[in-house]
């Protein structure tokens, strides 16, 4: 059995105070590693990137690490003393009997409670009093060893799972870059570098590409559109089952497909706006929040004026466009102005050009990479189950 009880009644908690700033370095390594939110919270633990010579708050190794500003109740565990800022708290159990992998598994289990009392303020963000008061529950001391040890089990198989995704996604972005600056012979194969076989290859605007390629304009291979926001002010325009891509559908996107959308417009209010319906297979791209995120359109939708559509030719693979822009997507950042929200302005992608294989080796390039993307999309997913299971195992031993 667990028993219900406060924060305070366990556990000792320590404010974070932002240093000044002139005792912040990129690195230093006589200086404590300086945490000022939670940004640089890994999986289990922190990873720094600045560093303070002159620490006003500091959290021990083995102290909960808990965000108290938006997003409030991320945590991450202590492992070696930080300087912390005013973002994050530091809690610091008062006995030594349950280890600092269980507590920080006992906070998360309640963060809830705190994300609800941060939703309540006008900035989002819980005070010391709020964390001492939140109500916990902690297993009696002769299960402390049994609940660690069954999370340990499911613990292994996540981290396990991580790294999985993470050679995925290593692997996926070195197909990228190969696959879109090389792409394959006729038999499927990678074709060899341009160091290895230099006579494969043309010197272009875009870098070395394969002679068998083109360079060209990507609105001369696809139809450039863009949308708009009907009147929000007149509630016919809305909810009338139209699919809408707004930036409110940035988390869906970078998945390939886009099927579902935040909000939905209507006809009419595509009739009295400049909004447009794209078909489906239309390729769209974020040019201001999140830009450079892009997707495929699995039904015919219409997009916010935030966003680029093209519905590709004959000669142009709408998931080879999909891959190309998704490698170039550090390119829409660089290009990207204004202070308040960034945005690439449309004349940029007047002048925008790709490198055009042939369509049957753009189909192959794409199949390669659709293969590996779908080893990552059931490795999140996997993921995704895994840390579900382990919150709904994790209430059930706490509580019960």
């Amino acid at each position: 059995m667990s028993i219900k009880m406060k924060l305070k009644e366990i556990a000792n908690v320590e404010m974070g105070q932002s240093p000044d700033s002139n005792y912040v370095f990129e690195y230093d390594d006589l200086a404590m590693p300086f945490l000022q939110g939670n940004a640089d919270f890994g999986d289990i633990s922190p990873s720094p990137q600045f560093y303070c010579s002159k620490p006003l708050k500091q959290a021990q190794t083995g102290d909960i690490l808990i965000s108290v500003r938006a997003p409030v109740g991320a945590v991450n565990l202590a492992d070696q003393s930080y300087c912390i800022g005013r973002g994050l708290a530091a809690i610091r159990p008062k006995n030594s009997h349950i280890s600092s992998k269980l507590f920080q598994n006992i906070i998360s289990a309640n963060k809830q409670s705190l994300i609800r009392v941060a939703q309540g303020s006008t900035f989002e963000a819980i005070s010391k009093n709020d964390l001492l008061e939140m109500d916990i529950y902690v297993p009696e001391s002769d299960l402390l060893q049994k609940i660690d040890n069954t999370l340990d089990v499911i613990e292994q198989t996540i981290s396990q799972t991580r790294i999985i995704i993470e050679k995925l996604n290593n692997k996926k972005q070195g197909l990228l870059n190969d696959l879109l600056t090389r792409g394959v012979n006729l038999h499927g194969n990678l074709r060899p570098s341009y160091e290895d076989a230099p006579d494969l290859y043309q010197e272009t605007e875009l870098g070395f590409i394969p002679k068998e390629w083109d360079i060209s304009l990507l609105d001369d291979v696809a139809t450039r559109g863009s949308g708009h926001t009907p009147n929000k002010n007149v509630p016919s325009y809305w909810n009338g089952g139209v699919k809408w891509v707004s930036l409110a559908d940035s988390s869906k996107l970078d998945q390939i497909h886009i099927s579902e959308t935040d909000k939905e417009i209507s006809y009419l209010g595509i009739q009295n706006s400049s909004a447009v319906m794209h078909s489906k297979g239309t390729v769209v791209l974020s040019r201001d929040a999140g830009i450079g995120k892009s997707a495929i359109l699995t039904d015919d939708m219409a997009v916010s004026q935030h966003f680029m559509a093209w519905k590709c030719s004959k000669r142009l693979n709408n998931y080879f466009l999909y891959y190309w822009l998704q490698q170039d997507k550090p390119v829409f950042e660089n290009i990207a102005i204004g202070s308040t929200i960034k945005t690439i302005g449309l004349p940029f992608f007047k002048t925008y050009k790709i490198a055009v294989p042939s369509i049957s080796e753009q189909e192959k390039v794409s199949a390669i990479l659709l293969d590996t993307d779908k080893y990552l999309s059931d490795e999140v997913n996997k993921l995704n189950k895994l840390e579900k299971v382990k919150i709904g195992l994790l209430k059930d031993l706490l509580q019960n």
